[in-house]
């Protein structure tokens, strides 16, 4: 059974196939979300992009859409989601991990 670490919400399926369709992202290319180290105490961040697949990948597809993680970063990323938020204030992709442990 193929396990999918990262989960995306319908909106950020939708923001995805736009941007695809809109920038003329490469065929064979895919979702691709890593792990970035955190800067003292904010702890991991995550990163989207499109590309390739890679020797190291573990790959999945989502509503149509190719995901691409780094199987070596599977275990910081099983059970993150990534959703789009669009308001008045800001627009863009969270990230949300029920996972991370909050130390004050």
């Amino acid at each position: 059974m193929l396990i999918e670490p990262v989960t995306l919400t319908p909106k950020a399926i939708k923001e995805v196939k736009n941007i695809m369709a809109n920038k003329n992202i490469p065929e064979g290319y895919g979702l691709r979300i890593e792990v970035k180290g955190g800067a003292g105490c904010m702890g991991l961040g995550y990163g989207l992009g499109f590309d390739k697949p890679k020797d190291g990948d573990m790959s999945y597809e989502v509503d149509g859409i190719t995901v691409h993680v780094e199987k070596r970063q599977t275990m910081y990323l099983v059970g993150l989601e990534v959703d789009f938020y669009e308001g008045n204030d800001a627009r863009g992709f969270t990230f949300v991990n029920p996972n991370s442990v909050n130390q004050e």
